[in-house]
């Protein structure tokens, strides 16, 4: 349920409104509109069934939620959410870029990677330390030593680290050496570790799932953000599909459709859902075009001796020109005012 306040009322008003929320056993969250305020209420609103709130002084008309997911709706919140990062906000009108390899393979590797993409731009450096492959015979990743080598890398290039954590074990370790954990498409419905990240304090990277839904993708973010972590960030990487040219089907309706449906920010990754280096440049500029809030791409000082991910990695001559297409566009979407419409 929301609250909405009238235009005029007072904070003596709004604190009413909170006393009688919080006397139910409810929570109370108030969040700013364009010309008034809005209480949301979480929590079990048949409690409210017995309060007069539509009654009480500066109340201009309290609202049901139909969605299942309430944290996450534009309806319980209205206005678009800026996510901060260690200082790097994403969802504030300039789109951020995570980029790096898919996997830590070694220090010298890492490093080199990390120059390349501050060099070009970037804000985040993407690295996996511990890697779900589908084959157990596959590279499955450093552990704590690629976690080291991702502080490591932060220290000399001031880069903010995106990775994946894949186990409730993992978290807290995790969570010591990364600025924002990536919870990964194969773990976007474990829902104990959805949960379990939603304690750890750290903004929250939620990946969509291999064949999720909008609706189950958006029920995976209130998981974590009803565990107390409102800071999630929406990553569109593809969906299975029954084409096979593309290593997945790169959904780009899915920017207009979350920005519709939820406040949380949503970036694009076309390294994953298309895996092919080739469609990066061409999938990047059409994120931006739609909307995105940013991109995640992989990128490698030598593809052709990636331990994973090869294919759809970026050479840092590519990485280099595909980051000036996208900066030129964000500044001309910018400057013309091209904004997403509400659909």
């Amino acid at each position: 349920m929301v609250i909405i306040m009238n235009p005029d009322a007072t904070d003596e008003n709004i604190k009413e409104v909170i006393a009688a929320v919080e006397g139910a056993g409810l929570k109370a969250k108030v969040m700013e509109g364009a010309s008034q305020k809005i209480v949301g209420v979480i929590g079990d609103k048949t409690r409210l069934a017995s309060v007069p709130i539509d009654a009480m002084a500066g109340v201009e008309q309290s609202v049901a939620i139909s969605k299942s997911y309430k944290l996450a709706s534009r309806e319980f919140h209205p206005m678009a959410s800026v996510i901060d990062v260690a200082g790097v906000k994403i969802g504030g009108g300039t789109p951020v870029v995570m980029a790096g390899p898919c996997a830590v393979e070694s220090k010298e590797q890492l490093f080199e990677a990390a120059d390349i993409v501050k060099a070009a731009g970037a804000q985040f450096l993407r690295g996996g330390a511990y890697k779900p492959r589908t084959s157990p015979y596959s590279f499955q990743g450093l552990e704590e030593k690629g976690l080291e080598y991702l502080a490591e890398a932060r220290e000399r290039t001031g880069l903010r680290i995106v990775t994946e954590v894949t186990t409730v074990e993992a978290i807290d370790r995790v969570a010591h050496y990364a600025d924002m954990l990536q919870v990964g498409a194969r773990n976007m419905q474990n829902f104990g570790l959805l949960k379990e990240v939603g304690k750890c304090g750290k903004p929250v990277l939620l990946k969509r799932g291999l064949a999720a839904t909008l609706d189950e993708w958006l029920n995976a973010a209130e998981y974590i953000m009803n565990a107390g972590n409102p800071n999630v960030v929406f990553c569109e990487r593809g969906i299975r599909t029954y084409e096979t040219y593309t290593r997945n089907t790169l959904d780009l309706s899915a920017v207009a459709a979350i920005k519709h449906l939820s406040h949380l920010p949503i970036i694009v990754d076309p390294s994953h859902g298309t895996g092919k280096w080739r469609m990066v440049k061409p999938m990047a500029f059409a994120a931006i075009a739609a909307g995105a809030d940013g991109l995640m791409m992989e990128v490698h000082p030598n593809p052709a001796k990636a331990l994973s991910d090869g294919p759809q990695s970026l050479t840092p001559e590519n990485y280099q020109e595909v980051m000036r297409g996208v900066q030129k566009l964000a500044v001309f979407m910018k400057e013309e005012n091209i904004v997403p419409m509400d659909i």
